[in-house]
């Protein structure tokens, strides 16, 4: 071999090693966050609300220059609503080097993984998870989007009161964090209020067949259920009890907030109530996204536009402190206002968001809208 070929050979070398640097470099400057929810499981559709919500915020801000001039790169997490599923992503997303996680839904998921992400300096802001606890632990690095349990549970409460008055209530729930939560809070509200409920009773979730429940609330006179659970399974009980004859008012919470719940009811599901907070897609702030996500053809409904703030949320306080770092992100989420699709938000020290309060839905032909 030549000396000249030998040159040319580490010359070939030497750029190679710098072009892989470069590279290495390049992915480095790469700053990963996460969403993570029910991407799969019956809750599958709520997954996509945030999937959706948190690609196009990360497509979004990337357009803009990225969070400290970084790309953002987006992991999705699905925990199926199931705690353990939560607790090995949440160990998973750490050792992605994930600095941030819009996520979970289900509160049974956000609570276990949120040690996990507080004793690694992750930021979590949950979309959805709506009993107190999330909030209630002293865990700094904790946050949400959407409202508490106690709040919802004392609207639906007081509108209960003042619309059925007099009228045999029902109190249902599915005995998870969520369901039996929410049931609980809208039970103390309405004892506060002298009202005293004629039935209360837990189901299981997952199940078909609900016809005994039915039977029971039918013989008893029941005049309203409220479900303290998820969509499915209200759809359900809501269905067969007009099968059965009983023509008792449905009302539940927030887990309602989805179109597939009518694809399980029908015309069942005519008059059903729900509590949710304001409608971000009715925002004059969220009009250019809300277009954007319908021209994809995809109705931006429930927790999509609560995933995309939450991600907007965090960038705008990243960049505030020029840095991806626990700390002084976490400072800026405390303590700076936020300019989102759902408004200008701020959060309180607990990492509650302040922000309007529930307000009750009514279901006619297929949609939801202001009661």
């Amino acid at each position: 071999m030549t000396r000249t070929s030998i040159n040319r050979g580490l010359k070939g070398a030497l750029l190679g090693a710098v072009a892989t640097l470069a590279l290495a470099g390049a992915a480095q400057a790469e700053i990963v966050i996460s969403v993570a929810g029910p991407m799969t499981g019956q809750y599958a559709v709520i997954g996509t609300q945030m999937r959706n919500g948190a690609e196009m915020a990360v497509k979004d801000i990337n357009a803009a220059g990225g969070v400290n001039g970084e790309q953002l790169r987006l992991v999705v997490g699905d925990d199926a609503c199931d705690p353990k599923q939560a607790v090995s992503l949440a160990n998973k997303l750490v050792s992605d080097g994930v600095v941030f996680v819009a996520g979970h839904w289900c509160s049974s998921s956000s609570i276990p993984a949120s040690d996990i992400y507080n004793d690694e300096g992750i930021v979590q802001i949950s979309p959805g998870s709506t009993n107190p606890q999330l909030t209630e632990r002293g865990l700094s690095g904790v946050f949400r989007t959407c409202g508490r349990d106690d709040q919802q549970g004392e609207v639906a409460a007081a509108f209960i009161n003042e619309h059925f008055k007099g009228k045999k209530v029902a109190i249902l729930h599915d005995k998870t964090t969520y369901g039996q939560g929410l049931a609980d809070e809208t039970k103390k509200n309405l004892n506060k209020l002298g009202v005293q409920e004629a039935m209360y009773e837990a189901y299981t979730a997952g199940e078909k067949d609900y016809s005994a429940l039915v039977t029971k609330m039918k013989n008893e006179g029941i005049d309203l259920i409220y479900v303290g659970g998820y969509h499915t399974e209200s759809a359900l009980i809501q269905r067969q009890a007009k099968e059965a004859g009983l023509n008792a008012v449905l009302m539940s919470g927030d887990a309602m907030v989805t179109e597939e719940w009518w694809s399980i009811t029908g015309p069942a599901g005519e008059g059903a109530l729900m509590t949710f907070s304001p409608d971000p897609k009715l925002n004059e702030a969220a009009a250019p996204v809300v277009a954007k996500f319908q021209e994809s053809g995809f109705d931006p409904e429930g927790y999509t536009l609560y995933t995309y703030g939450a991600v907007q949320a965090w960038a705008q306080a990243a960049n505030a402190a020029k840095s991806v770092d626990f700390e002084p992100v976490n400072k800026n989420l405390h303590s700076m206002k936020f300019d989102t699709v759902l408004g200008n938000i701020s959060f309180d020290a607990k990492g509650d968001v302040a922000a309007p309060g529930y307000v009750v839905y009514k279901w006619s032909n297929g949609k939801y809208a202001y009661y």
